[in-house]
């Protein structure tokens, strides 16, 4: 297959309790689509989690009279816990993530002392996508792109003249993701976004988040050209080296994100909580001491 020459339809559903973005893809009304990077609302406080943000997306692919195909997710995120089994179980489509995503379920098994039950195979996922392996979206040809760095299980998901990054930057005012989760590599984010980067000038670049500065409002589409000349982190004139000793620096102030610990635990089981036990309530581990 080759990606077609196409632009799809790129809505994107700003959660601004996370700063997430969550997309949908498509070609128009009545048409199938993917659902990228989904929001289920977890208040860190109670314990609680509802379904807003999911109530959103549902509420769009309803009113367009989309068909969904796949929820595919980026990485597993530290941020947001994902909907995706919440928007499978209310919309249909098969749950995707990259296919690396057993190294880090390896790692947070053991950060989480995971039973055996807990699988780090991905078989959570309905399925596992490969380098640069490409799948329909109805007419659509999505392509993945194994874009490491900020996780090493990081990919991006490219649709005709559409690629959404992920994690890998942000808008260019912004910056880039941090590398210091287990498994982050900030050599390994560098020649990632240069890959995203040696695209066409004119591709469509899709954030995953928008942390806007005081002075503009949300933001979250740019382009490879507007981004190869001013991200203030990763512009062209930016040597690999410089790159990586900016974001060392930079990631050694960065805190913890709040939901690490919570988002991590369901993410890695494709947005399932863990299995409930004999009271019938799903319980998360928090480590003490060990991040």
């Amino acid at each position: 297959m080759t990606t077609p020459h196409t632009k799809p339809i790129v809505h994107g559903i700003f959660d601004p309790g996370t700063c997430t973005v969550t997309y949908v893809v498509h070609q128009g009304r009545g048409t199938d689509c993917a659902v990228i990077d989904s929001v289920l609302d977890y208040d860190p406080k109670s314990g609680r989690t509802t379904t807003s943000s999911a109530a959103k997306v549902i509420e769009y692919v309803k009113t367009n009279q989309l068909q969904v195909q796949w929820i595919l997710e980026t990485h597993a995120h530290a941020d947001h816990v994902s909907a995706a089994a919440y928007l499978k179980k209310n919309l249909g489509g098969k749950v995707a993530i990259g296919a690396h995503i057993t190294q880090v379920q390896s790692v947070f098994k053991t950060i989480f002392n995971l039973d055996s039950t807990f699988k780090e195979d991905g078989s959570q996922f309905d399925q596992l996508l490969g380098r640069d392996e490409e799948f329909k979206v109805g007419a659509l040809i999505g392509k993945v792109l194994f874009v490491p760095g900020h996780t090493p299980a990081c990919v991006a998901y490219q649709f005709g003249d559409a690629v959404l990054v992920g994690d890998t930057m942000f808008m260019p005012d912004v910056g880039t993701a941090r590398c210091d989760f287990p498994g982050g590599d900030a050599r390994a984010l560098y020649a990632s976004i240069r890959k995203i980067l040696s695209l066409p000038p004119e591709t469509r670049l899709f954030m995953c988040h928008d942390y806007p500065p005081n002075h503009r409002a949300v933001a979250f589409e740019t382009t490879v050209a507007e981004q190869r000349e001013k991200n203030i982190h990763v512009h062209d004139a930016v040597t690999q080296e410089q790159f990586v000793d900016m974001r060392t620096q930079r990631d050694a102030t960065l805190d913890m994100p709040v939901l690490i610990l919570p988002a991590v635990q369901i993410n890695i089981r494709a947005g399932e909580f863990p299995p409930k036990e004999a009271n019938a309530i799903s319980y998360l581990k928090i480590p003490l001491n060990a991040l």
